[in-house]
């Protein structure tokens, strides 16, 4: 693998991980800081648009269909895995979302893109997923089933962690393959292209919330007391989650994205040792062997 794009993922992955344990608390208060923090990263990342390639080679008809089309799928994605985290156990939807998701980022890679990547890179392949799924696996609770999911005696059919964990590993897969298409095929600049993608964003969860005022909740006052409470966490959000796409795709012109997405995973990792280091968290021999099959997974990539 190139080694500037292996250098952009891990550094995306390094972004990612630090945004997410900066906003672990306000960030689950739902649509209101998902919109607050679509608005900050389009308004932040809109001033890089002229020093970055403007909106790239693509026409703006390209531009307004691949980022609206990516606003929608990047929302589906947020829902689906809210969704999930209502149903069963957190810690086995978000392994098998992302496990699942850059296999069939690979798998559609290889069949539709052509893309060949070398035995060691499988292997290397191969381990990242394995270790990310181990890592949010190990401590896992027992599972919640929901009703919808029960049979007539009451027992579970579906496991609904890994059912949702593999619906948002879906969309995970389909917009990455979106994105990282209208990228490289219409020549769309990465910041341009994420700026246009957080502003659909803000635009569909606005829409949510304006829904919700016409059923009398009142979202006018949640958005200002987000704002008030969670400005500190949406600015990093706002700053470090589009830095770290706008890393992934950049890196995707440069390297095959069956390297690439696995690749920007290892950031589950990096989530999960902080927990072991700063909450001591259980299993810390698991965890560290989970991140050592990983790190050996990067160095095959690597190669």
């Amino acid at each position: 693998m190139n080694l500037t794009a292996l250098g952009l993922v891990l550094a995306a992955a390094v972004a990612h991980a630090a945004w997410n344990i900066l906003a672990a608390r306000s960030s689950r208060s739902g649509v209101p800081f998902l919109f607050w923090g679509a608005i900050v990263s389009a308004v932040v990342w809109s001033v890089a648009i002229p020093f970055t390639g403007g909106i790239g080679s693509s026409g703006a008809w390209e531009f307004v269909l691949a980022v609206v089309v990516s606003g929608v799928l990047h929302v589906l994605y947020m829902l689906v895995l809210q969704r999930g985290y209502r149903a069963g156990d957190l810690s086995t939807v978000y392994a098998t979302a992302r496990g699942s998701g850059p296999v069939l980022t690979v798998i559609v890679s290889i069949l539709l893109f052509g893309e060949r990547p070398g035995l060691l890179a499988l292997g290397g392949v191969l381990l990242v997923v394995v270790g990310v799924t181990a890592f949010g696996l190990i401590g896992r609770t027992r599972p919640a089933a929901g009703a919808e999911f029960a049979g007539a005696a009451g027992r579970a059919r579906f496991d609904p962690s890994v059912v949702f964990g593999l619906l948002t590993g879906v969309a995970i897969a389909t917009y990455t393959l979106w994105d990282v298409s209208m990228v490289n095929g219409f020549g769309i600049a990465p910041v341009a292209f994420m700026v246009g993608t957080s502003a659909a964003e803000a635009v569909i969860f606005g829409g949510m919330l304006g829904a919700e005022g016409a059923r009398g909740k009142r979202p006018a006052r949640r958005l200002r007391g987000e704002l008030r409470a969670n400005w500190r966490s949406l600015l990093a959000f706002g700053v470090l989650s589009p830095l770290s796409y706008v890393l992934v795709l950049t890196a995707a012109t440069l390297a095959p994205l069956s390297l690439v997405a696995p690749m920007r995973e290892t950031s589950v990792v990096l989530v999960g040792l902080y927990g072991v280091i700063r909450y001591r968290e259980s299993n810390p021999v698991l965890r560290l062997t989970a991140a050592v099959v990983v790190v050996c997974g990067v160095a095959l990539i690597g190669l």
